[in-house]
């Protein structure tokens, strides 16, 4: 059952390959699912399952493939379960004399002997001097009466089994198609997080002091170094009104995240209407404008740029000259010739489209596409876009 396992898996879309095919082959040649399916289902969960968006369909598949191999030995379990239970309601009583001969037992020998037990026993015992069982004076077994030096068999049951922790499916929430809330934004974001040292020899450098003082002999070498700060600067800009108004909640998420999370050096929030057109305002009912020019004069490459807009407008908008806002005294360009001035000045950028990706198509979200890396606005799509700012361009 284990290949059709790996298949069931990669049928839900769970990566899964050879690696990981022998990677889970040496852990149970190891024992290290200490031959039980419930150690098994653990085991295959920790290697097989990189991501935890694949955590329910592990979950699922494992119900398809194993659902019902326990329940043989299910019985066999609960007919001892129910036998060490019995025996605790039969406790017997020693005589001191048969307590004391008990207690001189060597534990070497009381170890061979249990063995020795094991190899002969064939059948259940109940009370009784010698045979591994319950309610006797046997050092051997549960709920008896034997001595101190001894060895219990039995006890209070384990975990939860498996096919129970599958069937559970604690993990259902986690799909990667969900759009995210402020928390799940905050954590994705947190991947931006760059440090630099800056300022003066302030901060004690431990490893260094550690190292040097142990090359000095163990005279005791203090090494400082520059404190660590943030040095990630990032600029926002996001689309409002018109086609971006069923999307206002979730992008309103998305600033809060972003003017919550403390791990920027710097943070700019900037607002436009379906297209940059030369100019960027500071609030939502674009006020305070921005000269492009003049934002990209002040902010060098070094900046990340976030743009978050459903990408979708009339094509004049986007391709004709025509179709831009114009100023007096500046420049009269497409919109997409001022959205490619911003990818080609900012080393690192992204686009992020609360569209469905099912509409990215025939539309003017495609020529958007031909200039901004672009990623959909969902828990899977935010964590993708983090990691392409922090690659080089």
């Amino acid at each position: 059952m284990f290949i059709p396992f790996l298949y069931a898996l990669r049928d839900r879309g769970v990566p899964v390959g050879a690696t990981e095919a022998v990677a889970l082959a040496q852990a149970l040649k190891a024992g290290l699912h200490e031959s039980s399916l419930d150690g098994f289902y653990h085991v295959a969960r920790a290697l097989l399952v990189h991501r935890e968006g694949h955590l329910d369909d592990f979950d699922q598949a494992f119900l398809k493939v194993f659902k019902g191999i326990e329940v043989e030995s299910k019985k066999l379990k609960d007919e001892l379960l129910d036998w060490l239970r019995e025996a605790a309601e039969r406790e017997g009583e020693l005589t001191e004399e048969e307590r004391a001969l008990l207690e001189h037992l060597d534990p070497d020998e009381l170890e061979e002997l249990f063995q020795q037990r094991l190899r002969d026993q064939k059948e259940r015992h109940d009370g009784g001097n010698k045979w591994i069982g319950t309610a006797g004076t046997s050092p051997f077994g549960h709920s008896g009466k034997a001595a101190r030096q001894g060895i219990r068999v039995g006890g209070k049951g384990g975990g939860r089994s498996a096919i129970k922790t599958a069937d559970a499916r604690l993990y259902k929430g986690y799909r990667q198609d969900l759009t995210l809330d402020v928390r799940q934004m905050q954590l994705a974001l947190r991947k931006l997080r760059s440090f630099a040292r800056v300022g003066g020899e302030e901060e004690l450098d431990l490893e260094e002091t550690i190292a040097e003082t142990a090359r000095n002999a163990g005279e005791l070498e203090v090494v400082t170094r520059p404190p660590r700060r943030p040095n990630t600067r990032i600029i926002l800009m996001m689309d409002v009104g018109g086609s971006m108004d069923p999307f206002a909640h979730l992008c309103s998420r998305l600033f809060s995240a972003t003017k919550k999370s403390s791990h920027f050096k710097e943070l700019r929030t900037y607002y436009f209407h379906n297209c940059v057109y030369g100019r960027v305002y500071e609030t939502e009912r674009f006020t305070d404008p921005i000269r492009v020019d003049d934002l990209l004069h002040e902010c060098g490459p070094h900046y990340k740029l976030i743009v978050v807009g459903d990408a979708l407008m009339a094509p004049y908008e986007l391709l004709s000259p025509g179709g831009s806002i114009t100023y007096s005294g500046e420049e009269r360009a497409e919109g997409i010739v001022w959205l490619m001035r911003l990818q080609k000045h900012f080393r690192r950028s992204v686009w992020l489209n609360p569209e469905p990706q099912r509409y990215w198509y025939g539309n003017t979200i495609e020529h958007i596409r031909g200039v901004f890396d672009m990623f959909p606005l969902t828990l899977e799509g935010l964590g993708e876009a983090t990691t392409h700012l922090m690659k080089s361009r």
